[in-house]
């Protein structure tokens, strides 16, 4: 059975983790299922894509976006020396505590933007990028609450909310547009090649309005995720010193002397895949992905911005810190509370309420 029966506005729904159910749902009985009010709720802020299509619509989005990452994976790391090289650098307080998640959350939009538009800001400057900072995690977090109203949804849209809105969608429909006037330049110049992802999803979609959408969903895809993980990372590590020294050890045997990460020196790091693997157990960072029936269906039991970069990007970011602050610890008076009976912040994603230092 379901491990759990819940009633809410008259209609009946189950909780389900097993994977037999989750494996029908996602995989071989997909044509059965449908995101429901998901669409609606988050529909002001992304506009098509993964995250609010089904069906043929979702098969093609992520199609187009599986070819790109292809692509995009056969990089070196070097792509994210330059943002790693910013995280660490603004990793400093007078009393030495740092609460690492800001730091995050910025470092792993500068690496998304980087991959979608070549660059990471505005050419106006830090304005437009702050403008942008904000209005995406407001709208964000307006959109976690229009999900959990369901079909009421559109009780709650706000002035505020459908104006930063509109700024993430011109954040990207800034790129979109540089993108396309681009293709009449010289195609060697290294602005339009970093810029190859734009031209070629408006070669297949032919709309720069669903090109910029896109590009939004890889955003928050790219953003938070990789963001909390990092966060809970580091969130375990310093509450675990013989966890953290164990991968101190393993950073300090395959890249002696602050030595740069590497593909084939991160291949050779099973004990930090193990930490991400376990962060991941621990803290999924898309939680709750709910699905509704779209016709009379069964479950077997009872009545995916790409990872592999993701991975990377983290893995980069981790041993860094790691190289450059050997020290890194729980800053003292911070108490130890049990797995998962933390703070919790649930938007799209799930992040600490606290903070992690």
């Amino acid at each position: 059975m379901p491990e759990m029966e819940i009633h809410l506005f008259g209609q009946v729904g189950y909780l389900t983790t097993d994977p037999r159910n989750l494996e029908s749902m996602l995989s071989t009985r997909f044509e059965d299922w449908g995101l429901g009010s998901r669409r609606a709720g988050l529909f002001p802020m992304l506009g098509e894509g993964i995250f609010t299509q089904d069906g043929r619509p979702w098969k093609h989005s992520r199609e187009l976006l599986r070819r790109q990452f292809v692509r995009i994976n056969f990089k070196d790391l070097s792509t994210f020396d330059h943002h790693v090289d910013d995280l660490v650098a603004n990793l400093s307080s007078p009393d030495g505590v740092v609460d690492l998640q800001p730091a995050f959350f910025r470092f792993t939009l500068a690496t998304t933007a980087a991959l979608l538009f070549g660059e990471s800001t505005f050419h106006s400057g830090d304005e437009d990028r702050e403008s942008f900072g904000t209005s995406f995690d407001y709208a964000s977090a307006i959109s976690a609450i229009r999900l959990r109203l369901a079909d009421l949804e559109w009780m709650y849209k706000p002035k505020a909310f459908r104006q930063a809105c509109d700024t993430v969608k011109k954040y990207a429909g800034h790129f979109v547009t540089e993108a396309l006037e681009s293709r009449i330049s010289d195609e060697a110049s290294p602005r339009t090649e970093s810029q190859a992802l734009i031209r070629d999803l408006y070669a297949e979609l032919g709309d720069p309005n669903l090109v910029r959408d896109q590009l939004v969903h890889v955003l928050i895809a790219g953003r938070d995720t990789t963001a909390c993980l990092m966060s809970w990372t580091f969130f375990l590590l310093v509450r675990h010193p013989g966890a953290l020294d164990r991968l101190k050890q393993e950073i300090k045997e395959l890249l002696p002397n602050g030595e740069r990460l590497t593909r084939i020196k991160l291949q050779k790091m099973p004990y930090l895949r193990g930490v991400l693997n376990e962060t991941l157990r621990l803290y999924p960072q898309l939680p709750i992905n709910v699905r509704f029936a779209l016709k009379t269906t069964w479950l077997p039991i009872g009545g995916g911005p790409d990872e592999e970069f993701a991975l990377m990007e983290a893995s980069c970011g981790i041993v860094r810190i790691i190289q450059k602050f050997p020290d890194l610890r729980l800053p003292p008076g911070i108490p130890q509370v049990p797995t998962g009976q933390e703070r919790q912040s649930l938007t799209i994603v799930v992040s600490s309420a606290e903070g992690y230092t």
